[in-house]
């Protein structure tokens, strides 16, 4: 299959399956400069697909570089009013959400810590009704990735600089199954393989998880009514979508104070511009009381110091070593694709739709039935071929989860 076949593929299953674009829809992508050749694909898709509008928002990372090294520090606590209107706008007409990412992972590296989570405090507060839509899948939402050389350089710097975007193109459309005769026909399949996990799972209402690897000792507890999902969602109006591709997981919500023992990191976490490598984590009644970090040491310690729920849990997600990203033992140094190589925690905010009824709970009916809230939801990778996970069932019954890294059922 020639190149460009592959990335109307790539653009079709965006629009169609990720995104779900339904006729007379608003579209919003938010892309980095050098992805025009995908994201005009996807433009062109979304609007014979029937979209009636579609807007892309341009960054450009060098740019965004000489903004946080130039621009005064008080410029990054206030978020442009535009833009927070802008988001409202899309949330009101029921628009999707579309994020492109291309990023280097050492973009600002260097950069003041203070500005970095600064910036991302007042985008967060501003974004509040934005990100709660998100979190509740009220709009559709999805991401998706595409090479650029700064990142191609970071996760191939063995290959000539020739071979290193090709290499990881291959390695993507790998991993949302572009290489694949049918790719929707084989998402649906994934899909449906996902949901039987989650299904299992709920079945078996565990009460608390136990997780046991090299550097990690962890019980965490779940509440009584939270739900295992998977990849695919539902938004309000009753459209289905897959807010991230690829993904691998099946997921939930830890309960906000029942996390106790401590969690090593098995990959770095690419976290605003910066590589945070080999840190352990260590929780009592839920909160981070304890980090400890080979790089990143100081970014760490800010990100749980965002806000109150940043030093809290917001997510569980199981995932096999043997996931096909996994088994690729390729490090890509972004998020959407090692948080699918590897069992995984999120710092921060808890996703609503993992509890039972939890879209129609109120912010205090959330904490008091023990989800977590904060501006952030950064997820780090813990699972290895060594990690074994058990379940306690409420009447004191352990059932194995993982064994060696896999699913143990």
């Amino acid at each position: 299959m020639i190149f460009d076949q592959q990335l109307e593929k790539y653009a079709e299953l965006t629009v169609k399956v990720a995104l779900n674009i339904q006729e007379g829809q608003l579209l919003w992508i938010s892309a980095p400069t050098g992805t025009e050749i995908l994201v005009r694909k996807i433009v062109k898709q979304a609007y014979l697909t029937g979209a009636r509008n579609v807007h892309v928002n341009w960054y450009d990372e060098e740019i965004k570089r000489t903004h946080y090294e130039l621009a005064s520090n008080e410029v990054f606590k206030q978020y442009p009013k535009w833009l927070v209107a802008a988001h409202e706008e899309l949330v009101e007409n029921g628009g999707a959400f579309l994020q492109i990412e291309a990023d280097d992972p050492d973009l600002l590296k260097g950069i003041s810590i203070d500005k970095i989570t600064n910036w991302q405090k007042a985008q967060g507060d501003a974004l509040d009704h934005f990100y709660e839509a998100i979190d509740t899948d009220k709009i559709s939402w999805s991401i998706i990735a595409m090479p650029s050389k700064k990142w191609a350089d970071k996760v191939f710097p063995q290959l000539p600089e020739r071979e290193r975007i090709p290499a990881l193109w291959e390695k993507i459309f790998q991993a949302v199954r572009i290489d694949l005769e049918h790719p929707v026909d084989a998402w649906r399949k994934h899909i449906d393989e996902l949901s039987e996990k989650a299904h299992s799972l709920n079945e078996k209402r565990i009460k608390k998880l136990h997780y046991q690897a090299e550097g990690t000792d962890l019980w965490i507890e779940l509440p009584d009514r939270h739900l295992w999902l998977t990849g695919s969602s539902v938004n309000s109006n009753g459209v289905t979508f897959i807010a991230n591709m690829p993904t691998e997981e099946v997921y939930t919500v830890p309960l906000r104070t029942g996390v106790n023992g401590y969690v090593s990191s098995t990959k770095p976490l690419a976290y605003q511009g910066n590589v945070i490598e080999d840190f352990t984590l260590t929780f009592e009644s839920g909160k981070i009381v304890d980090v400890t970090a080979k790089v990143g040491q100081e970014l760490l310690e800010k990100l749980i110091k965002t806000d109150e729920g940043a030093s809290y849990l917001g997510e569980v997600a199981l995932v096999p070593h043997n996931s096909p990203i996994s088994t690729s033992q390729l490090l890509f140094f972004n998020t959407l694709f090692d948080e699918n190589a590897s069992n995984h925690l999120a710092i921060g905010s808890a996703y609503p739709t993992c509890l039972e009824g939890g879209q129609l709970l109120s912010e205090e009916e959330r904490k008091a039935e023990g989800l977590n809230d904060s501006i952030v939801h950064e997820d780090f990778m813990i699972g290895s071929a060594k990690m074994n996970i058990d379940g306690i069932l409420n009447d004191g019954t352990k059932i194995a989860i993982f064994r060696n890294g896999n699913w143990a059922f």
